[in-house]
């Protein structure tokens, strides 16, 4: 039975991602590296989800006062899923569907901003 939930507006643009599910004869879970440990995940499934599923809490500390962070909306609005996957800073992990050999690194430390003269 295919169901589908989503809304579409006017323009005919659909609000809401579909998530993409595995057929029988695909893999069901695949593998991410995350910080240099293997971590096995269901097809399918947002990076921050799987970080959440994996027991990967907090994904970041802030500047200030060091208070652990972790994903709070899942909708891409609130960026405290920010992480680093395969090289790109400041990725929204809620906003990512994980895929093989996926490489992510959890931000360590304060962020300094560059000044060129």
């Amino acid at each position: 039975m295919s169901r589908r939930i989503s809304w579409i507006s006017k323009r005919n643009v659909f609000m809401f991602k579909q998530i993409s599910l595995p057929r029988a004869d695909q893999p069901q879970t695949v593998l991410i590296n995350v910080d240099g440990r293997e971590i096995s995940v269901t097809v399918g499934q947002s990076l921050a989800t799987a970080l959440l599923g994996a027991g990967i809490v907090p994904f970041r500390h802030t500047a200030v006062s060091g208070a652990p962070r972790a994903p709070l909306c899942l909708m891409g609005v609130c960026f405290d899923c920010l992480v680093e996957v395969d090289g790109s800073q400041n990725v929204q992990s809620c906003m990512v569907e994980v895929r093989e050999g996926m490489r992510v690194r959890l931000p360590s430390g304060s962020r300094h901003v560059g000044v060129q003269s």
